[in-house]
């Protein structure tokens, strides 16, 4: 989490506001890479 995120779990579990934010962030490194995994299958 600290390495891919830049803040602690501990602080993800207390913020809501950052909990939304990566979240939304994950979800498009999610689409992004289903995107690139098609190119190349």
């Amino acid at each position: 989490m600290q390495q891919a995120h830049g803040i602690s779990y501990s602080e993800y579990e207390r913020s809501l506001d950052k909990k939304i934010e990566i979240e939304k962030q994950r979800e498009k490194d999610y689409e992004a890479s289903k995107r690139i995994a098609a190119q190349f299958g």
